[in-house]
């Protein structure tokens, strides 16, 4: 077991790798990296055996000495490759322990690290032993989406009775393929109601039109029969998950239940691409209530953390964003 030489660079190592491995979750492909990141910005720790790379662990670098998360991914860390349906569970765990303390140590050298695990990833233990903090998060997963009857039984009352309001009442139709720009303006609605101002917008528009050209994403949006537009979400996908990435509504309009409408529209869209649903999070009280209404399952991940940036390297960050966000 080695690290992949710097002289045939782990990102060139990883791309290949993520042209030829489906189980790399969406956030940690090269394609994503490049566009939340910035391509100068992110590299990959890769391990190697006689049959190629058995770990890898990308990471974005704003800064030289910080590792950090980049706007709109909610997980990065290690991807292990599977072991074999035969192997001893002793094995597979000295084997898992030996490639993240491999991680650990090297990541333990920077001044300030954090990298949001995905939920498959249970094991922080050579993390902890190397000194990184653990903090638990939780986003909310539907399984079996393809079966619309199942997970309409399985929604909260109030969810279904706001789905119903916004086709019955308001007349509410769901349309795909709505632009960038009409996500944006919602999004943009719903930072002003919150009195925040919008991140990475660029990135985002980014995101979406990447995600359109590669078949891997799209944006639903709920429109009154004159064409005035209520609400509109971002979805993005791969065979192993669809992921809810960003959102909003017209605050003036927030009573229609469009949100509601709009995600149990696209969800079953989505049950082309993918069996399972992760809404991404949230943190949040309200947020996470809606989420937990549709019926979704709870699922731990873990934040790993070691150091804090300096006040200086936190301003570089936040001028580089915003300048990244004017020019990208």
């Amino acid at each position: 077991m080695r690290l992949k030489d710097n002289n045939d660079s782990g990102k060139d190592a990883y791309r290949k790798l993520c042209q030829t491995e489906e189980s790399i979750p969406l956030f940690s492909r090269d394609w994503w990296l490049d566009i939340v990141c910035g391509e100068d910005n992110w590299d990959a720790l890769l391990i190697n055996s006689e049959k190629g790379i058995i770990a890898a662990m990308p990471f974005y670098t704003p800064k030289g000495n910080v590792v950090t998360m980049p706007f709109y991914t909610q997980t990065m860390g290690p991807w292990l490759q599977k072991a074999p349906s035969d192997t001893k569970p002793v094995s597979v765990l000295s084997q898992r322990q030996t490639r993240l303390k491999f991680f650990a140590n090297h990541f333990k050298a920077y001044g300030s690290f954090l990298q949001h695990f995905h939920y498959d990833i249970t094991d922080w233990l050579p993390f902890y032993w190397e000194g990184f903090l653990q903090t638990t998060r939780y986003t909310y997963v539907l399984e079996n989406i393809g079966n619309p009857q199942l997970l309409w039984e399985q929604m909260a009352t109030n969810i279904r009775r706001n789905i119903q309001k916004a086709e019955k009442r308001y007349n509410l139709t769901v349309l795909r393929g709505v632009s960038a720009d009409e996500l944006l303006r919602m999004q943009n609605y719903s930072f002003k109601r919150q009195q925040l101002k919008p991140k990475g917008t660029k990135t985002l528009r980014k995101l979406i039109e990447r995600s359109k050209e590669r078949g891997q994403g799209d944006v639903w949006g709920a429109y009154e029969p004159d064409g005035k537009l209520h609400a509109a979400v971002f979805i993005a996908w791969q065979s192993s998950s669809a992921y809810y990435i960003a959102g909003g509504s017209d605050p003036a309009l927030r009573e229609s239940g469009a949100h509601s409408l709009l995600l149990w529209k696209a969800i079953q869209d989505v049950a082309a691409y993918s069996q399972v649903f992760d809404f991404e999070g949230s943190m949040l009280v309200g947020v996470e209530r809606f989420f937990r209404e549709f019926g979704a399952k709870q699922l731990p991940y873990f934040a790993i953390s070691k150091g804090k940036p300096s006040l200086y390297e936190r301003a570089y960050i936040k001028i580089k964003r915003t300048i990244s966000n004017i020019f990208q």
